[in-house]
């Protein structure tokens, strides 16, 4: 079997990716840096120079020769590489007939736990948006603690706010729903630590990414002086970049993004790694139907998950795959077909336009960039 072709589809907010084989096997997959995701597909088309005739079983092969080539590094490569790792794996799957958690050792869990995000402008539309997911089953929230705004307040005003919000939602919720915070890499050390401190009595599952990703010096220097668990390592794209943020021990949850830090080849290796240091795997997950399906096989198969995102689609965007994955009580279900269950529907790629995207600052009231 070798890959005959390799097509990008740029449609709404995503990337999506299908490798053809002489074989009539199709692969799919998507790849995750969503900030630049024409760059992104203009990297696919320029590495399957190397991949078209190449057998598509070969998949960890296929990444040493393509990461070490030049030996140079980058989000783009790593979500290009990412995408097509899934698809790899989406046509072994299928050429063997089996879903790509037995391929990758089987289940660990019958279903995958999810979270809801808990979103609205005042208290009181957070309150009645976590009570509603509540409600519905779920039993894991994640809540940003800041409002629309919040870069032109000062930050004691802010973490005031802040700390409202918290205990009025588990004023609402109670303690018995797993509770996290994202505060999206917004504040600086002395007020991560100030705001964490005051959270402690609220039981937060997690703090995640309170400082910008650039150093973890500054995030030791956080994790020695809270007792929140952090959640760290979205924006990370490959191996070794998480190998060296699990070695520090400051993160009990590692945000892994299968379809931006080397796809299943590369995830599988990470939850290992995090596996021998107790730090349990919390994927950071954006993206279509595709990497929904696909994220549901890596979380089946490791013993380390803990939980990934609702990430409820339109009907528009339910339509790019024949059979989205179904979320349940706040699980969501893992279908037996072979790879990874879902086929991009070309049809409907096609007729959703591409979402542009363009650079823009926030500012603090001194006019300075905040985030």
């Amino acid at each position: 079997m070798k890959i005959s072709q390799i097509k990008t589809f740029l449609v709404d907010r995503y990337l999506l990716v299908r490798v053809y084989t002489d074989m009539g096997i199709v692969g799919n997959g998507e790849a995750g840096y969503w900030e630049s995701h024409g760059t992104t597909a203009e990297h696919i088309a320029s590495l399957s120079e190397y991949f078209v005739g190449q057998d598509p079983r070969c998949i960890d092969h296929h990444q040493q020769v393509i990461s070490r080539n030049t030996h140079f590094s980058g989000a783009v490569l790593s979500a290009a590489l990412s995408a097509i790792d899934i698809a790899l794996w989406d046509i072994l799957g299928k050429s063997v007939g089996l879903p790509v958690y037995q391929l990758l050792g089987g289940k660990c869990r019958n279903r995958v736990l999810v979270f809801d995000n808990i979103d609205g402008a005042t208290i009181e539309d957070r309150v009645t948006s976590a009570t509603k997911s509540v409600t519905e089953g779920f039993t894991s929230l994640r809540t940003n603690p800041f409002f629309a705004g919040f870069e032109q307040r000062t930050s004691t005003a802010n973490i005031t706010q802040a700390i409202d919000l918290i205990a009025a939602l588990r004023d609402a919720i109670g303690f018995d729903i797993d509770l996290g915070v994202e505060i999206h890499r917004n504040l600086q050390p002395d007020e991560a630590i100030t705001l964490a401190g005051a959270l402690e009595p609220y039981r937060l599952k997690y703090f995640e990414d309170p400082l910008r990703p650039g150093s973890l010096e500054a995030h030791e220097y956080v994790a020695r002086h809270i007792d929140i668990p952090m959640a760290l390592g979205e924006r990370s794209y490959d191996l070794f970049q998480f190998k060296d943020l699990i070695d520090r021990g400051i993160a009990a949850f590692i945000r892994t993004d299968l379809s931006l830090a080397g796809g299943f080849t590369q995830a599988k290796k990470i939850s290992g790694i995090a596996e021998a240091a107790a730090t349990q795997i919390f994927p950071h997950l954006m993206g279509s139907p595709v990497n929904h399906a696909a994220f549901t096989h890596l979380a089946a198969s490791i013993p380390n998950y803990y939980v990934m995102e609702a990430g409820q689609h339109t009907r528009a965007q339910c339509s790019l795959v024949d059979d989205p994955f179904e979320i349940t009580g706040g699980y969501r279900e893992i279908p037996d077909r072979p790879g990874i269950g879902v086929e991009i529907n070309e049809e409907v790629a096609a007729g959703l336009a591409a979402e542009t995207r363009s650079a823009a600052g926030t500012y603090a009231a001194d006019g300075s960039v905040t985030h």
